[in-house]
Protein backbone atom coordinates (compact mmCIF):
# COMPACT_ATOMS: atom_id res chain seq x y z
CA UNK A 1 0.00 0.00 0.00
CA UNK A 2 1.22 3.77 -0.83
CA UNK A 3 2.60 5.56 2.25
CA UNK A 4 0.24 8.36 1.27
CA UNK A 5 -2.82 5.61 1.42
CA UNK A 6 -1.62 4.04 4.64
CA UNK A 7 -1.19 7.59 6.33
CA UNK A 8 -4.71 8.70 5.09
CA UNK A 9 -6.27 4.86 6.22
CA UNK A 10 -4.23 5.33 9.68
CA UNK A 11 -5.99 9.04 10.38
CA UNK A 12 -9.79 7.55 9.41
CA UNK A 13 -9.43 4.83 11.87
CA UNK A 14 -8.17 7.29 14.78
CA UNK A 15 -11.07 9.75 14.32
CA UNK A 16 -14.16 9.54 16.29
CA UNK A 17 -17.75 9.40 14.65
CA UNK A 18 -20.51 6.62 16.21
CA UNK A 19 -23.66 6.20 14.62
CA UNK A 20 -24.93 10.24 13.71
CA UNK A 21 -22.01 11.67 14.93
CA UNK A 22 -19.75 11.33 11.98
CA UNK A 23 -18.91 14.78 10.84
CA UNK A 24 -15.35 15.15 11.83
CA UNK A 25 -14.17 11.61 10.09
CA UNK A 26 -16.19 12.78 7.18
CA UNK A 27 -14.36 15.65 6.96
CA UNK A 28 -11.16 14.02 6.87
CA UNK A 29 -12.85 11.41 3.94
CA UNK A 30 -13.84 14.47 1.99
CA UNK A 31 -10.34 16.40 2.53
CA UNK A 32 -8.28 13.39 0.96
CA UNK A 33 -11.42 13.34 -2.33
CA UNK A 34 -10.74 16.98 -3.01
CA UNK A 35 -7.28 16.13 -4.10
CA UNK A 36 -8.02 14.25 -7.10
CA UNK A 37 -11.90 14.11 -7.48
CA UNK A 38 -14.08 15.75 -9.92
CA UNK A 39 -16.59 17.09 -7.76
CA UNK A 40 -16.78 16.63 -3.48
CA UNK A 41 -19.89 17.08 -1.74
CA UNK A 42 -22.24 16.02 1.27
CA UNK A 43 -25.99 15.42 1.66
CA UNK A 44 -28.34 16.61 4.52
CA UNK A 45 -27.73 13.01 6.27
CA UNK A 46 -23.82 13.48 6.39
CA UNK A 47 -23.22 11.18 3.32
CA UNK A 48 -20.27 12.06 1.57
CA UNK A 49 -19.69 12.02 -2.15
CA UNK A 50 -16.40 12.14 -4.67
CA UNK A 51 -17.42 11.65 -8.10
CA UNK A 52 -15.05 10.79 -11.23
CA UNK A 53 -16.72 10.32 -14.99
CA UNK A 54 -19.09 12.78 -14.33
CA UNK A 55 -21.61 12.59 -17.43
CA UNK A 56 -20.14 8.92 -18.37
CA UNK A 57 -22.67 5.75 -17.85
CA UNK A 58 -22.68 3.28 -16.57
CA UNK A 59 -23.41 5.57 -13.10
CA UNK A 60 -21.75 3.04 -10.51
CA UNK A 61 -22.24 3.78 -6.83
CA UNK A 62 -19.56 2.41 -4.59
CA UNK A 63 -20.69 2.61 -0.91
CA UNK A 64 -18.51 2.12 2.55
CA UNK A 65 -19.99 3.54 5.71
CA UNK A 66 -17.90 5.82 7.56
CA UNK A 67 -19.57 5.86 11.16
CA UNK A 68 -18.35 3.61 13.99
CA UNK A 69 -19.83 1.78 17.22
CA UNK A 70 -19.80 3.71 20.02
CA UNK A 71 -22.07 5.28 23.60
CA UNK A 72 -23.90 7.47 24.12
CA UNK A 73 -24.29 9.38 27.34
CA UNK A 74 -27.94 9.13 29.31
CA UNK A 75 -27.10 10.13 32.51
CA UNK A 76 -25.22 11.95 34.71
CA UNK A 77 -25.53 11.39 38.73
CA UNK A 78 -25.22 13.28 41.62
CA UNK A 79 -21.33 11.53 42.15
CA UNK A 80 -20.81 12.60 38.62
CA UNK A 81 -20.94 9.45 36.91
CA UNK A 82 -22.15 8.96 33.28
CA UNK A 83 -24.14 6.10 32.68
CA UNK A 84 -24.74 5.30 28.85
CA UNK A 85 -25.97 3.16 26.26
CA UNK A 86 -24.79 1.35 23.21
CA UNK A 87 -24.41 3.21 19.65
CA UNK A 88 -24.48 -0.07 17.81
CA UNK A 89 -24.18 -3.81 18.81
CA UNK A 90 -21.72 -4.23 21.33
CA UNK A 91 -20.49 -7.31 22.99
CA UNK A 92 -20.73 -5.20 27.00
CA UNK A 93 -17.74 -7.64 28.14
CA UNK A 94 -15.52 -5.77 25.68
CA UNK A 95 -16.25 -2.26 27.55
CA UNK A 96 -15.31 -3.37 30.98
CA UNK A 97 -12.35 -1.56 31.98
CA UNK A 98 -11.90 0.27 28.59
CA UNK A 99 -10.78 3.78 28.37
CA UNK A 100 -12.99 6.02 26.52
CA UNK A 101 -12.90 9.38 24.82
CA UNK A 102 -16.02 11.79 25.72
CA UNK A 103 -16.79 13.58 22.68
CA UNK A 104 -18.07 16.97 23.65
CA UNK A 105 -19.34 20.86 22.56
CA UNK A 106 -15.71 22.07 24.23
CA UNK A 107 -13.67 18.80 22.99
CA UNK A 108 -12.85 15.35 23.85
CA UNK A 109 -12.85 14.31 27.76
CA UNK A 110 -11.43 11.07 28.95
CA UNK A 111 -12.68 8.41 31.02
CA UNK A 112 -12.86 5.01 32.34
CA UNK A 113 -15.81 2.66 32.22
CA UNK A 114 -15.91 1.18 35.40
CA UNK A 115 -18.06 -1.67 37.34
CA UNK A 116 -17.85 -3.09 40.74
CA UNK A 117 -14.72 -5.02 41.56
CA UNK A 118 -14.27 -8.60 41.34
CA UNK A 119 -13.25 -8.95 45.61
CA UNK A 120 -16.84 -6.87 46.32
CA UNK A 121 -19.08 -9.50 44.27
CA UNK A 122 -20.80 -12.10 45.60
CA UNK A 123 -19.94 -15.72 43.89
CA UNK A 124 -23.42 -15.76 41.97
CA UNK A 125 -22.23 -11.96 40.73
CA UNK A 126 -19.21 -13.23 39.40
CA UNK A 127 -20.59 -16.11 37.43
CA UNK A 128 -22.95 -13.22 35.52
CA UNK A 129 -22.35 -11.47 32.50
CA UNK A 130 -21.91 -7.70 32.76
CA UNK A 131 -24.80 -5.63 31.12
CA UNK A 132 -24.02 -2.24 29.93
CA UNK A 133 -26.73 -0.90 32.47
CA UNK A 134 -24.18 -2.27 35.20
CA UNK A 135 -21.36 -0.16 33.90
CA UNK A 136 -20.71 3.50 34.10
CA UNK A 137 -18.47 5.67 32.51
CA UNK A 138 -15.63 8.19 35.26
CA UNK A 139 -14.41 11.30 33.58
CA UNK A 140 -12.89 12.48 37.45
CA UNK A 141 -15.68 14.67 38.23
CA UNK A 142 -15.65 15.04 42.51
CA UNK A 143 -19.32 15.18 41.88
CA UNK A 144 -22.20 15.43 39.47
CA UNK A 145 -22.37 19.25 38.64
CA UNK A 146 -18.44 19.32 38.03
CA UNK A 147 -19.28 16.29 35.54
CA UNK A 148 -22.48 18.40 33.74
CA UNK A 149 -20.17 20.87 33.41
CA UNK A 150 -18.24 18.42 31.47
CA UNK A 151 -20.72 16.61 29.55
CA UNK A 152 -24.00 16.71 28.34
CA UNK A 153 -26.45 14.08 27.98
CA UNK A 154 -26.35 12.67 24.15
CA UNK A 155 -23.05 13.36 24.41
CA UNK A 156 -21.30 10.35 22.47
CA UNK A 157 -17.58 8.07 23.41
CA UNK A 158 -15.91 6.12 21.85
CA UNK A 159 -12.71 3.63 23.23
CA UNK A 160 -9.44 5.11 23.71
CA UNK A 161 -8.08 2.43 21.34
CA UNK A 162 -5.15 3.62 18.69
CA UNK A 163 -4.14 2.13 15.34
CA UNK A 164 -1.60 -0.60 16.48
CA UNK A 165 0.66 -1.75 13.74
CA UNK A 166 1.70 -5.68 13.58
CA UNK A 167 3.87 -8.07 11.45
CA UNK A 168 2.85 -9.45 8.13
CA UNK A 169 1.47 -6.27 7.12
CA UNK A 170 -1.60 -6.08 9.67
CA UNK A 171 -3.12 -3.20 11.87
CA UNK A 172 -5.51 -3.33 14.76
CA UNK A 173 -7.68 -0.49 15.81
CA UNK A 174 -11.29 0.41 16.56
CA UNK A 175 -13.38 1.30 14.12
CA UNK A 176 -11.90 -0.87 11.21
CA UNK A 177 -15.71 -1.58 10.76
CA UNK A 178 -16.15 -0.04 8.33
CA UNK A 179 -13.86 2.78 8.08
CA UNK A 180 -12.26 -0.17 5.79
CA UNK A 181 -14.98 0.41 3.35
CA UNK A 182 -14.72 3.90 2.78
CA UNK A 183 -11.10 4.00 2.75
CA UNK A 184 -11.57 0.99 -0.14
CA UNK A 185 -14.11 2.99 -1.93
CA UNK A 186 -12.56 5.99 -2.31
CA UNK A 187 -8.83 4.04 -2.62
CA UNK A 188 -10.80 2.29 -5.74
CA UNK A 189 -11.91 5.70 -7.09
CA UNK A 190 -8.12 7.52 -7.02
CA UNK A 191 -7.45 4.20 -9.05
CA UNK A 192 -10.15 4.80 -11.67
CA UNK A 193 -9.20 8.36 -12.09
CA UNK A 194 -5.88 7.97 -12.86
CA UNK A 195 -7.63 6.33 -16.18
CA UNK A 196 -7.82 7.98 -19.78
CA UNK A 197 -10.17 5.81 -20.80
CA UNK A 198 -13.01 5.60 -18.35
CA UNK A 199 -16.60 5.14 -19.74
CA UNK A 200 -18.31 4.98 -15.99
CA UNK A 201 -19.28 7.92 -13.94
CA UNK A 202 -18.37 6.31 -10.47
CA UNK A 203 -19.51 8.18 -7.40
CA UNK A 204 -17.64 6.78 -3.80
CA UNK A 205 -20.00 7.02 -0.86
CA UNK A 206 -19.09 7.35 2.86
CA UNK A 207 -22.51 6.62 4.47
CA UNK A 208 -23.21 7.25 7.96
CA UNK A 209 -25.75 5.62 10.44
CA UNK A 210 -25.10 1.69 8.82
CA UNK A 211 -24.49 0.38 12.11
CA UNK A 212 -28.29 1.62 13.62
CA UNK A 213 -30.07 0.64 10.60
CA UNK A 214 -28.51 1.55 7.02
CA UNK A 215 -29.78 4.44 7.48
CA UNK A 216 -27.08 6.85 5.58
CA UNK A 217 -26.89 4.53 2.22
CA UNK A 218 -30.87 4.58 2.16
CA UNK A 219 -30.47 8.24 1.90
CA UNK A 220 -27.36 8.22 -0.66
CA UNK A 221 -28.54 5.25 -3.07
CA UNK A 222 -31.90 7.13 -3.71
CA UNK A 223 -30.50 10.41 -4.56
CA UNK A 224 -27.79 9.02 -6.81
CA UNK A 225 -30.06 6.41 -8.75
CA UNK A 226 -27.04 4.64 -10.10
CA UNK A 227 -27.30 1.55 -12.70
CA UNK A 228 -25.05 -0.45 -10.18
CA UNK A 229 -23.44 -0.34 -6.82
CA UNK A 230 -20.99 -1.65 -4.82
CA UNK A 231 -21.00 -2.20 -1.00
CA UNK A 232 -17.86 -2.76 0.47
CA UNK A 233 -17.74 -3.85 4.34
CA UNK A 234 -15.59 -6.30 6.52
CA UNK A 235 -16.68 -9.80 7.13
CA UNK A 236 -15.41 -12.19 9.53
CA UNK A 237 -11.84 -13.83 9.16
CA UNK A 238 -12.47 -17.39 9.97
CA UNK A 239 -8.64 -18.58 10.79
CA UNK A 240 -9.28 -17.88 14.43
CA UNK A 241 -10.13 -20.47 16.95
CA UNK A 242 -14.41 -21.67 17.60
CA UNK A 243 -15.34 -19.91 13.92
CA UNK A 244 -17.24 -22.60 11.46
CA UNK A 245 -16.08 -22.69 7.94
CA UNK A 246 -18.96 -24.44 7.34
CA UNK A 247 -21.13 -22.15 8.54
CA UNK A 248 -19.15 -18.60 7.49
CA UNK A 249 -16.64 -19.87 5.03
CA UNK A 250 -13.55 -20.20 4.87
CA UNK A 251 -11.75 -16.22 5.06
CA UNK A 252 -7.99 -16.30 5.84
CA UNK A 253 -5.82 -13.55 6.12
CA UNK A 254 -4.18 -13.06 3.22
CA UNK A 255 -6.70 -15.15 0.77
CA UNK A 256 -7.72 -11.30 -0.90
CA UNK A 257 -11.61 -9.62 -1.25
CA UNK A 258 -14.37 -11.82 -0.31
CA UNK A 259 -17.26 -11.82 -3.02
CA UNK A 260 -20.49 -12.45 -1.90
CA UNK A 261 -23.35 -14.51 -3.79
CA UNK A 262 -26.34 -14.34 -2.86
CA UNK A 263 -30.62 -14.21 -3.03
CA UNK A 264 -30.29 -10.35 -3.25
CA UNK A 265 -27.41 -9.72 -4.92
CA UNK A 266 -26.82 -9.24 -8.92
CA UNK A 267 -25.40 -12.06 -10.37
CA UNK A 268 -24.34 -9.47 -13.54
CA UNK A 269 -22.10 -7.20 -11.02
CA UNK A 270 -21.02 -9.93 -8.80
CA UNK A 271 -19.91 -12.74 -11.73
CA UNK A 272 -18.60 -9.65 -13.19
CA UNK A 273 -16.54 -9.27 -9.97
CA UNK A 274 -15.43 -12.78 -9.53
CA UNK A 275 -14.70 -12.89 -13.60
CA UNK A 276 -12.25 -9.74 -12.87
CA UNK A 277 -10.70 -11.07 -10.00
CA UNK A 278 -9.74 -14.04 -12.08
CA UNK A 279 -8.65 -12.24 -14.90
CA UNK A 280 -6.56 -9.92 -12.91
CA UNK A 281 -5.20 -12.94 -11.00
CA UNK A 282 -6.37 -11.33 -7.67
CA UNK A 283 -6.89 -13.51 -5.03
CA UNK A 284 -10.03 -14.07 -3.50
CA UNK A 285 -13.00 -16.18 -1.55
CA UNK A 286 -16.56 -16.23 -2.02
CA UNK A 287 -18.90 -15.86 0.55
CA UNK A 288 -22.96 -17.13 0.28
CA UNK A 289 -25.80 -15.19 1.57
CA UNK A 290 -29.55 -16.55 1.61
CA UNK A 291 -31.40 -13.26 2.69
CA UNK A 292 -29.65 -10.09 3.96
CA UNK A 293 -26.04 -9.58 3.81
CA UNK A 294 -25.98 -7.05 6.78
CA UNK A 295 -24.22 -4.50 4.92
CA UNK A 296 -25.08 -1.19 3.09
CA UNK A 297 -26.28 -3.80 0.16
CA UNK A 298 -30.13 -4.39 2.21
CA UNK A 299 -30.82 -1.06 1.97
CA UNK A 300 -29.59 -0.10 -1.58
CA UNK A 301 -30.94 -2.66 -3.96
CA UNK A 302 -34.42 -1.79 -2.94
CA UNK A 303 -33.70 1.27 -3.66
CA UNK A 304 -36.16 3.03 -6.41
CA UNK A 305 -37.04 0.32 -8.49
CA UNK A 306 -34.23 -1.72 -7.85
CA UNK A 307 -30.45 -0.83 -8.28
CA UNK A 308 -28.04 -4.26 -9.26
CA UNK A 309 -25.69 -4.64 -6.24
CA UNK A 310 -23.03 -6.67 -4.92
CA UNK A 311 -20.59 -6.65 -2.13
CA UNK A 312 -17.04 -7.04 -1.63
CA UNK A 313 -16.08 -7.77 2.12
CA UNK A 314 -12.50 -8.14 3.55
CA UNK A 315 -11.72 -10.64 6.03
CA UNK A 316 -11.80 -8.93 9.56
CA UNK A 317 -10.89 -10.30 12.96
CA UNK A 318 -12.18 -9.59 16.18
CA UNK A 319 -15.22 -8.03 14.80
CA UNK A 320 -16.87 -5.25 16.89
CA UNK A 321 -14.02 -4.97 18.98
CA UNK A 322 -11.59 -1.82 20.21
CA UNK A 323 -8.88 -4.95 18.20
CA UNK A 324 -10.22 -5.17 15.30
CA UNK A 325 -7.76 -6.41 12.34
CA UNK A 326 -6.92 -6.74 8.87
CA UNK A 327 -4.38 -7.53 7.00
CA UNK A 328 -3.48 -4.41 4.45
CA UNK A 329 -2.78 -6.21 1.40
CA UNK A 330 -6.23 -7.43 1.27
CA UNK A 331 -7.62 -3.83 1.60
CA UNK A 332 -5.84 -2.82 -1.06
CA UNK A 333 -6.84 -5.95 -3.44
CA UNK A 334 -10.29 -4.74 -2.48
CA UNK A 335 -9.69 -1.73 -3.90
CA UNK A 336 -8.09 -3.50 -6.82
CA UNK A 337 -10.39 -5.37 -8.35
CA UNK A 338 -13.32 -3.31 -7.54
CA UNK A 339 -11.36 -0.45 -10.00
CA UNK A 340 -10.12 -3.06 -12.49
CA UNK A 341 -14.30 -4.16 -12.23
CA UNK A 342 -15.71 -0.56 -13.51
CA UNK A 343 -12.65 0.34 -15.87
CA UNK A 344 -14.06 -3.20 -17.68
CA UNK A 345 -17.76 -1.71 -17.98
CA UNK A 346 -18.58 -0.47 -21.52
CA UNK A 347 -20.39 2.78 -21.76
CA UNK A 348 -23.87 0.45 -22.66
CA UNK A 349 -23.36 -2.09 -19.71
CA UNK A 350 -26.83 -3.65 -19.04
CA UNK A 351 -27.44 -4.42 -15.41
CA UNK A 352 -31.19 -5.92 -16.68
CA UNK A 353 -31.97 -9.47 -15.69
Amino acid sequence: MRDASLKFFKTLLSTPGPSGYEAAVAEVWREEARSFADEVRGDRMGNSFATVGKGGTPRVMLSGHIDEIGLIVTHIDEKGLLYFKGVGGWDSQVLVGQRVKVQTANGEVPGVIGKKAIHLMSVEERKKVSQIKDLWIDVGAKDGEEAKGLVRIGDVAVLDQDVLELPNGRIASRSIDNRMGAFVVLEALRLLSEEEDLNAEVIASASVQEEIGLNGARGAAFGLDPDAAIAVDVTHATDTPGISKSENGDHAFGSGPVITRGSTLSPLVTGGLIETAEREGIPHTLEADANRTGTDADAIHLSRAGIATAVVSCPNRYMHSPSEMVQLDDVENCARLIAAYVKSLPKDADFVR
